[in-house]
């Protein structure tokens, strides 16, 4: 990392999601007795092509008052569980991944179910970049510029039924490319989902970049979903299905740990996770941990999404 190491940080932040200590005993015993996995030296994952848009414009939801996060600290530093169970697997393996061609396909509850490519998708107006935080579940924290297009500009091109209620995001599950979604610690494909008046909100964006390049591999390329006020893992990568359903689905974090992952996952210090504590964090590249905001700093604008409900049973 920026100025941590591995001495550095404590095993409670290092411990992937819902994955018991074992895990990464048990992973590498797999590879070690043939998955065929090459844990070779760590290597620069990012895409080396030319951003395929033009000049985002500077949106008004972005942060005016924080610093972002080191490029090289976010992209060296993260959770992407189909390249691998350690932070640093993403930089490893995501070299794999082929961005292009890519495709999404839209379907369920809509009125015009299609395919887009991502060149489509990248000729959509209303590009932005936005400055977020980024809050993950086991302590750490960031402040990224990602470049990408508000999620209502799908819906213009889609028209959802009066039955859609909720929005369903699946990840590519590729072995050739993802070689650990050959390991079952994950129902894969990946797949996670918000409610539709949480996807329409004007924060959620579909992000195809960031810090004026390219999405990288390692962080999702080349179509990620970001929703800041929740926890990172709610923010699916590297999409390849939206679908518009009636009732909540299940999303993979919560049928491999129910009790630990809730289907809404906002960010709020007063609910532990199970196995530690969310009323702190810290943020790539700092040394001294700071309180954690409620709803990662959006209160204003999304709490009210929640009003009425119960932010302890349904977290």
């Amino acid at each position: 990392m920026l100025i941590r190491h591995a001495s550095d940080i404590l095993p409670s932040e290092i411990t992937a999601p819902a994955i018991h200590a074992g895990r990464r005993h048990f992973v590498r015993n797999l590879l070690a007795a043939g998955a065929g996995i090459s844990l070779g030296p760590l290597a620069s994952a990012s895409t080396a092509e030319a951003p395929p848009f033009g000049t985002p414009k500077a949106s008004p939801f972005s942060l005016r008052d924080e610093k972002p996060t080191a490029f090289k600290s976010i992209t060296s530093y993260g959770n992407f569980y189909e390249f691998g169970p350690d932070k640093d697997s993403p930089a490893r393996h995501a070299h794999r991944l082929r961005p292009r061609p890519w495709s999404v396909t839209i379907d369920g509850e809509v009125k015009n179910a299609k395919t887009f490519g991502i060149e489509d998708i990248l000729a959509w107006p209303a590009l932005e970049e936005r400055i977020y935080r980024l809050r993950c579940v086991e302590g750490w924290s960031a402040v990224i510029p990602w470049i990408g297009f508000p999620f209502s500009e799908l819906l213009k091109r889609i028209e959802p039924t009066g039955n859609a209620k909720f929005v369903e995001f699946w990840s590519l599950a590729d072995p050739e490319q993802m070689p650990f979604v050959r390991l079952p610690f994950l129902d894969w494909p990946y797949r996670e989902a918000l409610r539709l008046d949480e996807a329409k909100h004007p924060l959620t964006i579909l992000a195809v970049g960031m810090y004026g390049e390219v999405m990288p591999k390692q962080n999702g390329a080349p179509l990620r979903l970001v929703v800041p006020w929740k926890y990172g893992f709610k923010s699916a990568k590297s999409i390849v299905r939206i679908r518009f359903v009636e009732k909540q689905p299940e999303t993979s974090w919560i049928k491999a740990a129910p009790d630990e992952y809730g289907f809404y996952s906002n960010v709020n210090p007063e609910v532990p996770h199970k196995r530690w504590s969310q009323s702190h964090e810290r943020r790539l590249g700092e040394f001294f941990k700071r309180k954690t905001l409620p709803f990662n700093g959006y209160a204003d604008q999304v709490a009210g999404l929640y009003a009425g409900m119960d932010l302890h049973k349904n977290f």
